[in-house]
């Protein structure tokens, strides 16, 4: 019997559209392999959104994303709306379809392509071999603690923020951090700087006390300035990193910086109830329309879906495995392109993909 899942589709801006139907033509070809059903909804977000209904994530989209099993995001954002207030940017749709499902974690991989290690800043013998994730907690911490502002004091102005934390919060992610964990290679680092602040201290007891629960998984605690270095130093003896909002964010960029494209980085946002997909590019309207796009992230975001949501894991792998075989045999889209490869378009990326799995 076939299982079904609903899919919000949200293509958005830029090449938002052309990589989205790479990944669908993806997902329906690993459906036949795995008695799956696909039923797509597509909503407006961004840009797209703005031009249509003047907001940059209508109601409609919201509705159709909470109906969905999981929504899968392609990228928002163009020059053409950089002038317009920020609350009606066509980021402030991604900021808000976050908020409004509740997605209280960010899932990052970074994993280092063995046709690709040329592309990486570091060293063949750093490099090769990386596979790990980046978990940043999304909801709380410094980007939404109260107060906040910018006031005078003293005859002067001064800024500030609250870094706050609560216990739930950083339990939760925890525990995801070590369910993951269970299916790699059962090793978390948590990264705080709890040498300095009282707020990194909570997380690291928070931490320790739900590593009790999970004693298969090897646990390490790392302050974030550290981790950074270590990062570039031996980025192999990472597997899983779970951490605090502001520090995430950081850290998340460096580690999808070892493997030298953008265009090759999926992630996903978790919440209880609900998931978004995403790649982690930007919309690259430069492009847009010509079908020259990687569609790798968004493909592999996809094969996230398959994994976290769908719990078909063996099919994410199908995809993945495709993924490195269609590199090894040297394609490449115009981003990761070097002499010696063969460049190919958009559809011709996707459709040697399909064909190896």
């Amino acid at each position: 019997m076939k299982r079904t899942f609903k899919i919000a589709v949200l293509p958005g801006d830029g090449i938002g559209p052309e990589i989205m139907e790479a990944a669908i033509e993806v997902l329906n070809a690993v459906s036949k392999k795995y008695d799956l059903q696909f039923e797509y909804k597509e909503g407006l977000i961004g840009g797209a959104a703005i031009d249509a209904t003047g907001d940059p994530l209508p109601d409609e989209t919201l509705k159709i994303a909470k109906e969905s099993d999981a929504v899968l995001l392609a990228a928002v954002g163009g020059e053409k709306w950089d002038n317009l207030p920020t609350d009606k940017r066509p980021e402030k749709g991604l900021l808000r379809i976050r908020k409004e499902l509740e997605l209280f974690a960010n899932l990052r991989p970074g994993k280092a392509y063995t046709a690709l290690l040329d592309s990486s800043p570091l060293k063949e013998t750093l490099i090769k071999g990386v596979d790990l994730v980046v978990i940043r907690e999304l909801t709380g911490g410094i980007y939404f603690g109260e107060p906040r502002g910018i006031e005078e004091r003293k005859g002067e102005k001064v800024g500030f923020n609250t870094m706050i934390y609560y216990e739930h919060e950083v339990k939760r992610i925890a525990k995801l951090a070590f369910e993951i964990a269970r299916g790699r290679k059962k090793k978390v680092t948590s990264v705080d700087k709890a040498n300095v602040l009282e707020v990194s201290a909570l997380w690291r007891e928070i931490v320790t006390e739900t590593h009790s629960d999970y004693q298969d998984v090897e646990l390490e605690h790392m302050y974030v300035d550290n981790c950074a270095m270590q990062l570039v130093r031996r980025p192999k003896d990472f597997d899983v990193i779970v951490t605090g909002n502001l520090f995430g964010d950081i850290l998340s960029d460096e580690a999808g910086a070892l493997t030298g494209s953008l265009g090759m980085l999926p992630s996903a946002s978790i919440g209880e109830r609900y998931a978004l997909y995403e790649p982690v590019h930007g919309s690259a309207p430069d492009i847009a329309g010509q079908g020259i796009a990687n569609p790798i992230a968004m493909i592999l975001s996809a094969a996230m879906m398959l994994d976290i949501t769908c719990k078909v894991p063996q099919a994410a792998r199908d995809i993945e495995n495709a993924v490195e075989k269609v590199l090894n045999e040297g394609y490449r889209t115009g981003d990761i392109w070097s002499p010696g490869t063969k460049k190919v378009n958009t559809k011709e990326m996707t459709e040697a993909i399909i064909e190896h799995i």
